[in-house]
């Protein structure tokens, strides 16, 4: 059993929007890597939450708690469920945090800057379309090039956030401070 199974600590449930957000990163995973959605079932059973995440459509339907997706289901996750899914994000943040740091530099020339954010953007954009619900304002303004460009920095700094020694209890905080 997993060091993360078996804390017997219990913790909050995610608000609303701390689902939302939490999505939303392991969203911009699978933009960032082409493979994200195995990866992300793979890194499951490497963390020993295999009985929570057997497969992608376990890991899907836990996913859909985001009211933001086009098929959302009702109710919200245990604090097992989404502990598990912050430590699978943080995993696969340590593992795209090359490309984080890429996405974050400031000593790169701007055209290459401009160029990385253009491809994270038509893959995050490409998946939002497919996957959100497209009448959600929220939605909306991800969708948009210009005011969403904001909110998918802020995505991104909260996954180089989540990467590293100490990433799991800083991603919790930062999505339990999310206002419902």
């Amino acid at each position: 059993m997993s060091q993360a199974l078996s804390q017997s600590t219990p913790s909050r449930p995610l608000s609303r929007r701390g689902m939302e957000r939490l999505d939303l990163m392991l969203l911009c995973t699978e933009a960032l890597d082409f493979n994200g959605g195995e990866a992300m079932v793979w890194m499951s059973q490497q963390l020993g939450y295999g009985e929570l995440f057997p497969n992608r459509v376990e890991l899907w339907k836990r996913r859909c708690h985001n009211p933001l997706r086009r098929a959302c289901r009702r109710g919200s996750l245990d604090s097992r469920e989404t502990d598990a899914l912050i430590r699978i994000l943080c995993t696969m943040a340590d593992r795209l945090y090359p490309m984080l740091r890429g996405l974050l530099s400031t000593a790169e020339p701007p055209e290459v800057m401009e160029e990385r954010w253009q491809l994270f953007q038509s893959r995050l954009s490409d998946l939002l379309r497919e996957r959100m619900n497209p009448r959600r304002s929220s939605v909306q303004t991800l969708l948009d090039p210009v005011s969403g460009h904001l909110q998918r920095l802020a995505l991104v700094q909260a996954l180089a956030l989540g990467a590293g020694s100490g990433g799991f209890e800083r991603l919790r905080a930062c999505l339990m401070d999310v206002v419902a």
